[in-house]
């Protein structure tokens, strides 16, 4: 590896700069995750709408802001992990039943997306280096 791709803060876009810094490039645009974050909403404004359109618990869902992203420039662990997909990675949850069955050993991995305090930053291997990717600013 010729160079460390890190990506710097800019506002509160910490889960772009986590992807890029993963993957080690500029591969996520505020725009692309806002349109993951969008067809996410849609799915999920789809199923609500199987109990019926007319149904109180519909329309109080219609009245809520969107899970997956804010105007601050958040965007949710689902929009990371839907994000992922495109690279054909799969972001398993640590704390998940499936993380558990895995038998998976955190000293072997390669990389975490971590989030604290509604930062998302990322921890990665380069080489035989483990470089945090973990940004002082605060997203909110």
């Amino acid at each position: 590896m010729e160079a460390i791709f890190h990506e710097r803060q800019e506002g509160s876009l910490c889960a772009q700069h986590c992807l890029n810094n993963l993957l080690q490039g500029e591969y996520f645009s505020p725009v692309e995750l806002s349109s993951i974050a969008q067809q996410l909403d849609e799915e999920e404004r789809m199923r609500m709408a199987e109990g019926g359109v007319s149904s109180e618990e519909y329309r109080t869902f219609l009245q809520q802001p969107s899970v997956n992203m804010d105007d601050s420039g958040f965007f949710s662990i689902q929009v990371i992990s839907n994000a992922l997909k495109v690279w054909g990675l799969e972001l398993i949850l640590f704390n998940s039943p499936e993380y558990q069955r895995l038998g998976i050993d955190p000293i072997n991995e390669k990389s975490f997306i971590c989030n604290y305090k509604e930062h998302w930053f990322t921890v990665r291997k380069l080489g035989k280096q483990v470089i945090p990717y973990l940004l002082i600013s605060s997203c909110r």
